[in-house]
């Protein structure tokens, strides 16, 4: 972080450029960012956003990191209040539809994963590390299960939560791209498939 955020009106700045800077990687892509149509969003000049975010690429993955945090106070932090195992696991699962359905342009850290899946550098990088994160709360949500003995022992958590990954990149490409309006219905019943398939 910049010195000019160090101050409570730096940091209310930083977090209000954070704002429109994700909804321009949103709706364009971490490449659609710069700091110029930044700055004019904004209403500041290219210097006073430099402060913030010393170049480009440190404001791609300062949006990233923010999408992140949105993401998980939006989906996992209401999932813990489910009891654990499949409670908790279904309110995992309902909240990233949500997240899908609710997020007006799209989710810019799965936009990001197709944009640099074959380009390497820290932006790839840091994709990388926000999608193993997450892949590790499945894991851990689907182990919960298994220690309650709602799903069998033998259910390997790394299988489930890819499962439950290819659920959701499939709601995502059928809602935002087709605009399949059943595509909720279409995931939650694979959800409801799979776990049933798994069950002791």
């Amino acid at each position: 972080m910049s010195l000019a955020a160090v101050t409570p009106k730096g940091t209310a700045t930083r977090e209000a450029l954070l704002g429109h800077a994700y909804g321009i990687a949103s709706s364009q892509g971490l490449e659609g960012l710069s700091i110029g149509e930044l700055a004019r969003l904004a209403g500041m000049s290219k210097s006073g956003v430099f402060a913030h975010f010393g170049s480009r690429e440190d404001l791609q993955l300062a949006v990233l990191d923010h999408a992140a945090e949105r993401f998980t106070h939006e989906v996992l932090v209401p999932a813990l209040r489910a009891r654990r195992g499949l409670a908790r696991l279904r309110a995992i699962f309902a909240g990233w539809v949500d997240w899908v359905r609710e997020s007006p342009e799209g989710c810019p850290i799965l936009s990001a994963a197709v944009e640099y899946d074959g380009r390497p550098g820290v932006l790839r990088e840091r994709v990388v590390a926000l999608q193993l994160r997450w892949r590790s709360e499945l894991r851990r949500a689907v182990q919960m299960a298994i220690d309650t003995g709602e799903l069998p022992a033998s259910t390997d958590p790394h299988q489930l939560g890819f499962e439950l990954f290819g659920i959701v990149l499939a709601y995502h490409h059928d809602a935002r791209l087709l605009d399949v309006a059943s595509a909720a219905g279409h995931a939650e019943a694979a959800l409801d498939r799979l776990l049933a398939f798994r069950s002791p």
